[in-house]
C-alpha cells in the first residue's frame, strides 16, 4: 500500500473563479482545449444545488486481496489508508476516490466525513458508495457518489491501496492537485497547468451566454442568439458596455 506525500495547491482565486464558470461550460471549453472528457461520468450529486471546487486529494481502491488487507488493519486504525487521505486535507480540497465503482463498501461513514467538514473540506466525489447518508447530507460539504450502502469500506469486494497518487476516477484520469469543479450535473477534472486558459475562455462563453439567455428569454431567435452570430456581436458589445443591461 502506498501513502505520498501532500499535494501543491493552486491559488484559491483560480478556484472561485472555475466554480463561478460551472462544470457544462468548463467541460466544453476543455474539449475545445484539447482534453476529450474530463467529466467523472457516474457519480451524482447526493446534496443537489451545491457547487463545491477545490484542489484533488485522491485516494485509489484495489480488488481485495486478503494478504494486501487483513484484520491488522482493524487492530491498527492507523494502517487504513481511507483515514490518511483525509489527514491530508485543508480548507476548500475536495477528496477524489476511485473505488473501482463497487457498489457494496461504503468508502466513508458519518464520523470519517464529520472529521472532513470540520477541517473545512469542500466535498468528495467518489465511484463508490459511502454509508451513513442521511447524516452525511447535513455536514455541509457535496457529496457526489454512486450511491449508498451500510457496508464499510472494505467489507466485501475492495480495499484502499495508495493516497495522492494519479487515479481513473469511474475512467477519468486525476492527479493529485488537479482542480475540481462539481455541481448538479457532476463532476469535472481541471489541469491546474490549464486553469488560467480554461478561466479565460470559459469566462468569455459565461458572459455571452448570459446575454443570449436574456434574448432568447425575450423571444430572441436561436439561430442568432446561440451560439452567438457574428451579427449579434456588435449588439452583444453594446450590452456589456452597458454592465449587462
Amino acid at each position: 500500500m502506498t501513502h505520498t506525500p501532500d499535494i501543491q495547491r493552486p491559488d484559491h482565486r483560480l478556484v472561485e473563479a472555475l466554480r463561478e464558470i460551472g462544470t457544462a461550460t468548463i467541460s466544453g471549453e476543455l474539449r475545445n482545449l484539447g482534453i476529450r472528457n474530463a467529466a467523472i461520468t457516474g457519480p451524482r450529486a447526493l446534496t443537489t444545488g451545491r457547487i463545491s471546487a477545490g484542489p484533488a486529494l485522491t485516494l485509489q481502491f484495489m480488488p481485495m486481496r486478503e494478504d494486501q488487507f487483513g484484520s491488522a488493519e482493524y487492530d491498527d486504525p492507523e494502517k487504513q489508508l481511507h483515514r490518511h487521505v483525509l489527514y491530508h486535507a485543508q480548507k476548500g480540497d475536495m477528496v477524489v476516490v476511485d473505488a473501482r465503482g463497487d457498489m457494496d463498501s461504503g468508502i466513508f461513514g458519518e464520523m470519517m466525513l464529520t472529521y472532513f467538514a470540520g477541517l473545512g473540506g469542500e466535498g468528495v466525489v467518489i465511484d463508490g458508495c459511502i454509508r451513513d447518508s442521511a447524516k452525511a447530507r447535513d455536514l455541509g460539504i457535496g457529496l457526489w457518489v454512486r450511491g449508498v450502502t451500510p457496508n464499510f469500506h472494505a467489507q466485501t469486494n475492495i480495499f484502499p491501496f495508495a493516497v495522492n497518487v494519479p487515479i481513473a476516477c469511474a475512467d477519468t484520469f486525476v492527479v493529485p492537485g488537479d482542480i475540481v469543479v462539481a455541481d448538479d450535473d457532476g463532476a469535472v477534472v481541471v489541469p491546474a497547468a490549464m486553469a488560467e486558459q480554461v478561466i479565460e475562455v470559459g469566462s468569455r462563453h459565461a458572459e455571452w451566454e448570459g446575454f443570449s439567455r436574456l434574448r432568447l428569454s425575450q423571444g430572441g431567435d436561436l439561430r442568432k442568439y446561440y451560439p452567438l452570430r457574428d451579427d449579434a456581436e456588435a449588439e452583444y458589445l453594446i450590452w456589456k458596455t452597458r454592465g449587462g443591461s
